[in-house]
Order: structure tokens, then sequence, then C-alpha cells
């Protein structure tokens, strides 16, 4: 069994127990394939992405191996331990408190520098360790060579070479656990920083795991002192950090970030001060300490690539003998077509043209037509409310299951016809550009146009997919590395980013008035979007996540993989979210029989017709908006219809019905991934800030044409 544990919640509470004598967690950087070694060690599949920030979540899952019982954990992907993005931070908490017994460190084994510098760091906290050089097709498809066996001898450590994709070199890796040890390395931080860290090591010295270290409880009793399998394994990993990494990583945090880390340790007023006090003196002589330690750091890796170089192997014919080196050679050409700036820009264009038609088109329309049309429509809902008025005399009740706002025919048709094939469809399409690598070079190429709203490249997938569903595109924000982003994404899609079913009602009302109306109503829409990102970039606590994307090889997917991946998926989503929506039901129910609903509906009148300069009709439709987006619209596109709009109102009622509250299945899933304080806040900002926008455009288009 796999245990999905949220990381906000991690160092807070006592994670279920899982029947194992140790722990072993998995480390590395992002495109390593690490995710797919969980699976070969445990039999059960976790995402498996090249985008860094996927995992979002930490996994675990139990393996055996040579008979004993093991927890393995799978991590987010990290580059820097000392980094201010909040998954990474949740790696390093999990190495310094989380009480594993080995770290398993997946690495590149095309790219050993990159390697070591994360090595380094992991070995300077003094953690049993092993070393999984993966991607080892890929490593002598390039035609490069290294001694496994002397860069071992260098490192202290075991070295496996793998292959996670089709499970080469994992029993050798499974065997490779049982002999951990500590690294033999140590890093001479230089003449201004090396005496600070080593008082600072006298101050903190095991308080990192004999501290406030959190334990992920057991069942089983073992508690052996000695080595376990031949090798330098601790019986159960809960003894102190010995290691010089953790002084590193409070001088290589930022002031903001240090003194985070600095209160989870359980150190005396007098330490505390001490600590702080170094801190002050090093940052005097040395501004930027963060630096320097990456530089000695460097040096240190360098060393090790001297002596353990890898080599070309004798020609490049040897290419032609790994299966797949063709295939190879064009995506390396490929690879760099997608980040060249006239054949990147149109190779993104195409793909997001194919996201959006793949699942906005396919999924949004064709699928949730049929299903919610034909399946619900016509057999099961009616099969329901007969059932219903048979069985169930009693009105009420019969009202709350199959009513306007019954439990069983609006929660499941909403879910299940409505969401379920967007996201089905998303997660494949999705599923595949993670595989392939494509995903990163496309934040790289759109991360120009989404920095000035205080997001990264990493936000176009949520944009776009915006297009198709919101409420889909909301749960996507989770890739986003900080909280701070996820908020603001989180924001811009509730704000001015139309679904698809309602884009194509407005398109509809705009076709029968004046292609301008459409423009209008775009360049107004896209003008909220930038002030509000912009103003949320720098009014939001919290900063940005550097931009530091390592751009993997394209590779040509498999299926299997992505199947198993969306299978993963969508049973996250029918135990998760799926009761978020028969919970939602039941509110609105419980609002409609006690009036709220219409009062809300008769409160808004004035201000849409004297604000905003619409027919009171229109209140009805914006109010049926929150319900559902296109409902809403539909209801202004009826009005139309009926002579009640002119060209004008138009444009303000499509302004106000794009800008307005998001549906209840996207607020109820930003209540689910942003927390009730969020969502509340969202809409509570949003609903007036619609009105406004509209009562500006409203008087400025009759201002211009009385002028």
């Amino acid at each position: 069994m796999v245990e999905k544990v949220k990381m906000a919640n991690f160092l807070e509470k006592p994670q279920i127990p899982v029947t194992a004598t140790k722990t072993l967690a998995l480390v590395g950087q992002p495109n390593v394939g690490k995710s797919l070694i969980f699976f070969r060690l445990t039999g059960h599949y976790v995402s498996c992405s090249n985008y860094p920030g996927t995992t979002v979540e930490l996994y675990r899952g139990a393996a055996q191996i040579r008979g004993q019982s093991w927890q393995v954990l799978d991590t987010p992907g990290v580059v820097d331990l000392a980094s201010s993005a909040e998954a990474e931070q949740v790696t390093r908490d999990l190495v310094l408190f989380g009480g594993a017994d080995v770290v398993l460190q997946v690495a590149d084994a095309k790219n050993l520098e990159r390697t070591l510098l994360l090595f380094i760091q992991l070995a300077e906290l003094g953690v049993p360790m092993v070393l999984d050089l993966n991607l080892a097709d890929e490593r002598r498809a390039r035609g490069l060579d290294y001694s496994v066996a002397e860069l071992s001898q260098e490192l202290g450590v075991p070295v496996v070479e793998t292959v996670a994709t089709t499970g080469e070199g994992v029993e050798a890796l499974r065997e490779a656990v049982l002999e951990a040890r500590v690294p033999r390395l140590k890093v001479d931080y230089g003449p201004q920083l090396e005496p600070a860290v080593l008082a600072m090591e006298e101050l903190v010295q095991g308080q990192a795991r004999a501290g406030h270290g959190i334990e992920i409880q057991t069942t089983s009793s073992c508690h052996c002192s000695g080595h376990c399998g031949g090798g330098g394994v601790s019986g159960n990993g809960r003894g102190p950090i010995t290691g010089r990494g953790l002084p590193a990583l409070l001088l290589a945090l930022s002031p903001e970030h240090a003194p985070g880390l600095l209160g989870k340790l359980d150190l005396s007023p007098e330490e505390r001060k001490g600590v702080q006090r170094l801190s002050a003196e090093v940052r005097a002589k040395t501004p930027r300490p963060s630096y320097e330690i990456a530089l000695a750091r460097q040096k240190v890796a360098a060393r090790i690539l001297t002596r353990n170089p890898p080599r070309r192997t004798e020609d490049r014919a040897s290419k032609a003998r790994v299966s797949g080196s063709r295939s190879s050679h064009w995506g390396e050409r490929l690879g760099r077509w997608t980040v060249h700036p006239l054949w990147g820009t149109l190779i993104l264009l195409g793909v997001l043209y194919g996201m959006y038609q793949f699942v906005g088109n396919l999924g949004a329309q064709v699928l949730v037509d049929w299903l919610e049309k034909t399946v619900f429509g016509l057999y099961v809902n009616p099969a329901l409310i007969a059932l219903t008025e048979r069985y169930l005399p009693i009105l009420f009740l019969r009202d709350l299951l199959v009513g306007e706002y019954g439990v069983l025919t609006m929660a499941l048709t909403y879910s299940l016809a409505l969401i379920l094939p967007i996201i089905t469809t998303f997660f494949l399409a999705f599923g595949f550009l993670e595989d392939s690598g494509y995903f990163p070079r496309l934040t790289v190429m759109a991360h120009r146009v989404f920095r000035g709203m205080g997001l990264s490249g990493q936000a176009v997938l949520p944009m776009i997919l915006g297009l198709g569903c919101d409420t889909m595109a909301t749960m996507t924000t989770r890739a986003l590395e900080t909280r701070k982003e996820r908020t603001i994404a989180t924001l811009l899609l509730a704000l001015g980013v139309p679904c698809s079913a309602q884009l194509a009602v407005l398109l509809a009302m705009s076709a029968a008035v004046s292609p301008w109306v459409l423009i209008g109503v775009l360049g107004s829409v896209g003008l909220q979007l930038i002030i509000v990102g912009r103003l949320a970039a720098h009014l939001l606590p919290g900063e940005a996540a550097a931009f530091v994307m390592e751009l993997p090889p394209l590779r040509w997917p498999q299926w299997r993989n992505i199947a198993a991946k969306t299978r993963l998926r969508l049973v996250w989503y029918v135990t998760e979210v799926v009761p978020l929506f028969v919970l939602g039901t039941l509110v609105l129910f419980v609002l409609d029989k006690i009036g709220f609903l219409m009062a809300v509906q008769s409160g808004a009148r004035p201000v849409v017709e004297g604000l905003l300069g619409l027919p009171a009709e229109a209140a009805t439709a914006f109010v049926m908006g929150f319900f559902r987006r296109d409902y809403g619209a539909a209801g202004l596109y009826q009005l139309q219809q009926a002579g009640g709009l002119d060209a004008v109102q138009v444009l303000v009622s499509m302004v106000v019905i794009t800008l307005f509250v998001p549906c209840i299945a996207n607020f109820l899933v930003i209540l689910k991934e942003r927390g009730w304080r969020t969502a509340t806040a969202i809409v509570a900002f949003i609903v007036p800030y619609a009105v406004l926008v509209g009562a500006v455009v409203n008087a400025l288009v009759r201002a211009l044409l009385r002028g």
C-alpha cells in the first residue's frame, strides 16, 4: 500500500503507522526518474515527472529487502537544500528531522558534476547513503563511461547504475541499500567561513534529530544499535546529525529563512544567541556566504571529477549498438528546436493548441456532452428520479436526493459527467508532456510572459487549461513551487479565465453584435489579469521561487507509465474531490430551502440596474453563474436573443460574467487546495472587483459614444 502524506502536515503530526523496521528516503534532483525508482522498489506507482515540483506530496510504500521490511519515502525534487522553494524545504526537513535510516540519492548518470553538488550537501549531514546513477542507458547512448567502483571508493558509499524504465540494476540497488554508509567527504569553507562552521558545529551538534525530530512511527520494536546487513546502517536512524551540513545550512540560508530552521532545533537561549551572533559576524565579513559555500563545494566536486573523469568511448559507433540511439540523436536536435526563439515559439503554440483541442474540445465538449446529455440526462438521472419517487414518499428527502440541488443528481452530474472526463483527458495529456521531457521546455518559453504577474513559466499550463475547465486547472496549480505562486495562479484562474463552455457562449454573443465587442471583452479581461497579478505579486507575503530549469532530454513516453499515473490521479480525484461536490450540494440545498438564494438575486438587482446599466433579469444570470458558469452565460445569451441587451450591455455583461465569482465546482476545489481562508478571500475580492470593472467599462463606453 502506498500512503500519501501531505507536505504541509508532515512536520505537524505523526504519520500513519507502517509495518517496517527501517526507513529509506529517496532524494534527488528533478528529472532523474526518482519516482520510477520508488515504483521499482515498492511495486506501487507514484507521479513520475520531468518537471520540478510535480511531486508536491510525499508518498511512502513498503519494500522487502533481504527479508527486512523497509518503509520507502518519495520526496519532492531538490536542487539545493538551502532553497526557499517549499517543496525543497520539505525534502530538507525530511532528511534533517524525518529519521531516515538511509538516504538513497537518485541521480542523472549523464551529469556527474550536478549529481556531486547535491551529494556533497547530503553527505555533510552524516546520514548513511547510497548513490543511484539512473538513466544509464542515456549515458551509454552519449558515449560516456566511467568506473563505478572507483567512484564508490572515492565517495565511500555504494554506487549503482540503473535504468528505471526497464528495471535494469534495481536488484543490485536493493542490495546496496543494506550496505549504505556515511560518506567520507569534508568541505573546507576557507578562512572566512571555516572558523564559524566549526564554532557553530559545537552549538548545534546532534540537535536535528535529537531535538524536535519527527519520528515516522512504525509497528516494529526493532532498536538494534549495531551495523545491519554488513554495512554502516544504524538500527533505527533516529540518532543525531553528526556532520557539518547543519551549520553550513544555517549560514547558507537567507536571513529570512534561517530562523525557520533554527526554530526547529532544541537549543537553549544562549546557544540560539550564539548561532545568531556567528551568522551576523559571517555576514558582516562575507555578504554572500551562500555563494562562498557553493563555491567550496564546487571545488570538492571538481577534485572528485578530476580523479574520476567521465570518458568518451572509443568512437561514436558505439552509440549505434545502443537501442534507440538514432532516436536519441533526433531527440537532441528536436530538444534544441523547442527552445529556439522562433521554432520554439511555433512548437509551443502547436503543443498548447493540441492540449486545448484534446482537453478543451474532446474532454470538455465531446465527452462532457455525451456523459451529461446522454448517459446522465437520458439514463442515470431519470432512473434515480423514478426510484426515489417510487420508494421515497417524503418530498423533502426526494428534493434532497434528486431535486434541483440534489445530492445524487447535481453532485454526481457535476463531479462525474462534467469534471471527470476533463481531468481524465488532462491527466493523459499532462502525463505525456511529463514523460516526454517537453514540459520544462514549455515553462522556459512561457516564463517571460508570466514573470510580470509574479508567476514563473510553470504557470502556463494551468492558465491554458483553464480555457478548458478552471476547476481542473486549479488542481494543476499544485505543481507551482511556492504558496505565493499557487495563490496568485488560483486567483487569476478564478478571476478572468473563462472555461470552454462559457467561452463558447460568449463567442456566440459577440458574433451576434460585432467583433469589436469581443475585442473589448478580451482587452478588458486581459488588462485585469495583468493588473491583479502584478498587485498580488507585490502585496501577498512570500517570495517567488528562483526560476532555474535544467532541460532533460526528449524521450518517447511509455504508455504504461502514463496509464498508471492517470489511474492513480483519478483515484485521488474520486476519493478526495468528489465528496466535496456532495458537501457543496448539501450547502446549496439548505440555502435554497431557507430562501437565501432568492434573497441574493433580489439584493443584486439594484446594483445590476444602477451601476452596470443592465436589465434586472441579468441579476439571475450572474447568480446562476456561481452554480455553473455556462448557465450564467447562457442566461445572458437568452436575454440577448430576446432583445433585452443592446451592444453596450452585451459588452458589459460579458466582462462581468467573465470576471465574476468562480462556479461552485471551482470554489470547492479552491477550498480543497488553498483552504477556507484563501477561498473566502478570493471570492470576497472577485465579486466587488468584477462589478467595479463592469461599472467602469459601462461608464467609459457610454461616455465615448456620447462624445
